[in-house]
């Protein structure tokens, strides 16, 4: 064997090597083997002080780095500690009803953050074009979509989240408690998540203390709609 043939053919080997790595870390492990899949927190799109007047630096930065962290880190040890298997967060919320209360709550938490953090921007204006004509055509108008979801948001006893979903083409609006969201599989409120409001206190408390009602209108001026758009599809 010459010397180019022994550098092809050691390419040839290493790639189908790295291939079938790749092959076996993306399937379900065996009983007792490492996860396949964690959670990983988002980077926050803007900084703690972006989006105010209407949320203020310091829930924000106790939000993310405290709330959402904690969540993050929770779920991450629950999976290692049960070596559960699941090769992604579609399949981890599918098997929701399976989990233990801390999976199921801090896996909610973790993405229902990462979910939240993206939808709002600083600066944000009014929804247009082919998310304004949706809305339109499943409320009525905008304005008849933000008072749903607002009476929506503010039904939630205690802690929660509001969220706009598509199921199967058709926006919906509902709520789920605590960390639950659409993709869980024990949600009475089911599809794929457009846009969400965190209805718990630690997301409002510092700023507007049991007044949810000022939050959430105050909330409307820092949704990325462009976000929801490409959500929407």
């Amino acid at each position: 064997m010459n010397r180019r043939t022994f550098v092809r053919d050691s390419i040839k080997a290493t790639t189908a090597l790295s291939l079938g790595s790749s092959l076996v870390a993306a399937s379900a492990p065996a009983e007792g083997a490492s996860p396949s899949f964690t959670f990983a927190q988002v980077p926050l799109p803007y900084g703690y002080s972006a989006l105010e007047p209407h949320i203020d630096a310091l829930t924000m930065e106790i939000h993310y780095s405290r709330h959402h962290t904690a969540y993050i880190k929770n779920v991450n040890d629950e999976i290692a500690a049960k070596s559960l298997g699941f090769g992604s967060e579609t399949e981890f919320f599918a098997n929701a009803s399976k989990l233990s209360d801390k999976a199921r709550n801090n896996g909610g938490g973790a993405w229902n953050h990462n979910f939240f953090w993206q939808v709002m921007k600083p600066s944000a204006g009014a929804p247009s074009g082919k998310i304004a004509e949706a809305l339109t055509q499943a409320f009525g108008s905008v304005e008849k979509f933000k008072e749903q979801f607002t009476i929506t948001a503010m039904g939630r006893f205690g802690s929660g989240w509001a969220w706009l979903v598509s199921d199967q083409g058709k926006l919906k609006i509902g709520s789920t408690p605590n960390q639950d969201n659409p993709l869980m599989d024990l949600s009475e409120l089911k599809g794929t998540p457009i846009l969400a409001l965190d209805v718990w206190e630690h997301a409002y408390y510092l700023k507007y203390q049991n007044k949810r009602a000022d939050y959430i209108a105050n909330w409307w001026s820092v949704v990325n709609w462009e976000e929801v758009a490409k959500r929407l599809g």
